[in-house]
């Protein structure tokens, strides 16, 4: 038994297979990147079939303010509640006037008999670098809660001290967030890191075993390609790095027609394969699906992972059907 025993690395944070539609939830600096309050509810059940899988859900939203481009020569193309991002969006994008936006996060975590709610207030400020690009920069802070629950926890002996002794025990640790956001009508890039701040969890009432939180790195970026004046396709890459696991690498692509309806697919490195379905409803309501084919070993207990984003676009004066920005 001890020359078999071997360590396992995994993020501490969730995995969302559809980054794409919100990078707001992995990046601070895209708090008021549009031109209206956005607002994204999401779930995620990962590795159905298998006990003790996890299950988020997090509610996000976030707005402008102080945010002079109203974006009248677009609209007065005849694109509003058309193809807001037809081929001569390329032309008429310009950089957003200087501004800040402010968001708020709600995530709720549960894996095994750790559950994790988490909360964050965020802030960005956003600049044109030239006339077609823009930088932003971001910062969030707020506090995790950490139940682990002894409850769900099946061991041979009873008592064992690394544990909690019974039930469920909670810590309110303090978290810091921060990213920079680059982009422009054609492409985006950005760098952000969560838990900048790490801490100690305890799992036993007398605090003889503790777990700590680690900084999570991210690296995201993509780019449009428009295949003509009715589709465009988004191919995108996210970078994923939590000390000691090996880095984790996500690729995407989104195919989308007039900005109505998209279709995707992402590759999940050693993991899983995602098929993906969208739907702009309206200026108000958009709303997509995430299937997971899982790749890995784990795929002997578990059948798939299954995500839903629900978007609303408030305040949207201009009446646009889908983001202007990524």
């Amino acid at each position: 038994m001890f020359f078999t025993i071997q360590a396992a690395y995994a993020q501490q944070k969730p995995q969302y297979s559809q980054y794409i539609l919100n990078n707001y939830i992995t990046n601070p600096a895209l708090s008021g990147i549009e031109g209206y309050i956005d607002v994204k509810a999401a779930t995620r059940r990962q590795w159905v079939g298998i006990e003790g899988a996890p299950k988020t859900s997090y509610l996000t939203v976030h707005m402008p303010i102080g945010n002079t481009s109203d974006w009248a020569d677009p609209t007065s193309g005849g694109m509003v509640g058309d193809n807001p991002l037809g081929k001569s969006y390329r032309s008429d994008y310009t950089a957003s006037s200087p501004h800040h936006g402010v968001g708020l996060s709600l995530v709720k975590d549960e894996a095994g008999a750790l559950g994790t709610n988490t909360v964050n207030l965020t802030y960005a400020y956003h600049l044109g670098l030239a006339p077609k690009l823009n930088l932003a920069v971001g910062i969030g802070a707020g506090a995790s809660q950490f139940t682990p629950d002894a409850s769900k926890i099946k061991t041979e002996v009873g008592g064992d001290p690394a544990i909690a002794e019974k039930g469920k025990i909670s810590s309110i640790k303090p978290e810091l967030n921060a990213g920079v956001w680059l982009y422009a009508a054609a492409y985006f890039a950005g760098v952000s890191v969560q838990q900048l701040l790490p801490q100690e969890i305890a799992f036993s009432e007398s605090g003889s075993s503790k777990g700590k939180t680690v900084p999570h790195f991210f690296a995201t970026a993509g780019f449009r390609v428009w295949l003509g004046d009715n589709f465009t396709v988004i191919p995108s890459v996210m970078l994923k790095y939590v000390k000691p696991a090996p880095p984790a690498t996500d690729f995407s692509a989104k195919f989308t027609f007039r900005d109505k309806a998209w279709l995707g697919a992402s590759y999940r490195k050693d993991d899983s394969w995602s098929a993906m379905l969208g739907f702009n409803i309206g200026s108000l309501l958009n709303i997509s699906y995430a299937y997971d084919f899982v790749t890995s070993d784990i795929k002997t207990a578990g059948k798939a992972s299954h995500e839903i984003v629900l978007g609303l676009m408030l305040n949207n004066r201009y009446k646009v059907t889908c983001p202007k920005n990524f």
